[in-house]
């Protein structure tokens, strides 16, 4: 299954402006087509069990659904601008997944289909899932009725909060969220697209394969250096992380304490001089370094137990920071106002990688190794965390970027070749 993203990012603020209300026939369409894929998945279950492959009609019936809901909810999650169709044909909307043809399924697999498909189902809940906007209908005599629950939540709930704030204001839906949005809608058509026996393929949280194909961003100053390839764990070292971690939590928070006072008189450095103070730049830079290398290891994005110095190139998994530069005054000012939006972001995600390091847990007990898409899940998670605490810590003014996608460069018009989310060359000596 692959996600496709032709969005050109300009919204219509009219009908941004009354999304929701727009979509209301959809709802009574997505309630009826639920229901009735509700009892042909159940049909289709039968079938793959006893022939080993999909029925081909029950499969197209099946795939127009999830194209259907892709679509739905790349509408209603301001993901994709114009209104959609009730047929979910391919090539009809600009954010679409293309599904395989029916093929033969492992008849194991299928039998015990609903129970390998919760850990991603785990996933789906902090990327999208969540009922905030509902419809019901029922009968007079309060009898009998169909109940459609949009999934909003998580991740593409804020990009779609924040983005139609954006979208009513300038017209067009910033990169960044758009892409965090597609991220998590082409997640859950993979889930759906799996559990409803279109694929037997296990859904990959990888955003760099998600998102193959899209435009990375411009580089941002802020980005994580590493190995890529190195999934390996220890098992002892996993089984005990949590305790292994208590003496970095309690040398990061006597560290953040000095952190906050560091803050504040950098502050008032950047706001009169327009450059931070180096001394304190480099403190804080530290900081922000250790603190990366502290929830890599818990969060099990990275093996080894780290430093307790934040000097970089010492941990596995490390950060780029950029030397002190100038600032504006205007944006200093209004710094810690202005990292609301980045603040929502970084909470859904902080939740995503939480789910994440559980399920890697079980895994890295049993295989003494990392899953590759999760891994780079929580390395999306622990990317934009710092670029927000460069961001709040005066390190830099740029505004963290919410793409799944690494920086590409600083050429936003290229599409270079994609390599795996989060990582990048060996971090500079020093």
């Amino acid at each position: 299954m692959q996600l496709v993203v032709e969005d050109d990012l300009r919204r219509s603020r009219l009908t941004v402006f009354f999304r929701f209300l727009l979509a209301i026939p959809h709802y009574f369409w997505a309630s009826l087509w639920t229901i009735a894929t509700f009892f042909v998945a159940i049909v289709q279950w039968a079938y793959t069990l006893a022939a080993g492959h999909p029925s081909a009609a029950l499969h197209r019936f099946m795939s127009s659904y999830v194209r259907y809901m892709t679509h739905l909810e790349a509408y209603l999650y301001l993901v994709g601008n114009p209104y959609p169709d009730f047929t979910g044909e391919e090539g009809e909307y600009p954010i679409d997944v293309t599904l395989p043809p029916p093929a033969p399924q492992k008849r194991l697999v299928t039998l015990v289909r609903i129970f390998l498909v919760l850990p991603a189902l785990a996933v789906t809940a902090v990327l999208v899932s969540g009922p905030t906007v509902s419809f019901t209908a029922s009968s007079s005599n309060g009898g009998g009725g169909v109940r459609y629950s949009s999934r909003t939540g998580g991740l593409a709930a804020a990009v779609a909060v924040l983005g139609w704030f954006s979208s009513l204001a300038r017209g067009r839906m910033p990169k960044g969220l758009r892409d965090a949005g597609a991220y998590s809608l082409g997640y859950t058509a993979q889930v759906l697209a799996y559990l409803l026996f279109v694929t037997d393929r296990y859904p990959n949280a990888d955003p760099a394969s998600l998102l193959d194909g899209v435009e990375r961003p411009p580089e941002h100053p802020v980005r994580l250096v590493g190995d890529a390839e190195d999934l390996r764990r220890s098992r002892l070292t996993v089984f005990f992380r949590l305790l292994l971690a208590i003496p970095h939590f309690i040398w990061l928070g006597l560290w953040s304490i000095a952190a906050v006072v560091a803050v504040f008189l950098n502050w008032w450095v950047t706001l009169f001089r327009g450059t931070p103070a180096a001394p304190l730049h480099r403190f804080l830079s530290r900081f922000v370094r250790y603190a990366l290398h502290v929830y890599a290891f818990f969060f099990l994005v990275a093996n080894p137990f780290p430093g307790f110095t934040g000097e970089a190139g010492s941990y596995p998994l490390d950060l780029v920071l950029p030397e002190p530069a100038r600032q504006n005054r205007w944006v200093t000012f209004f710094r810690l106002v202005l990292a609301i939006p980045a603040w929502i972001v970084g909470a859904t995600l902080a939740w995503a990688m939480v789910v994440a390091a559980v399920l890697t847990w079980f895994v890295a007990l049993v295989r003494g190794s990392a899953p590759h898409g999760l891994r780079n899940l929580s390395a999306y998670a622990l990317r934009y965390q710092a670029q927000t605490s460069a961001y709040v810590y005066l390190l830099t003014d740029t505004y963290p970027h919410s793409s799944p996608l690494e920086g590409g460069g600083g050429q936003p018009e290229a599409a270079p070749e994609l390599a795996p989310v989060g990582y990048g060359d060996a971090p500079p000596p020093g």
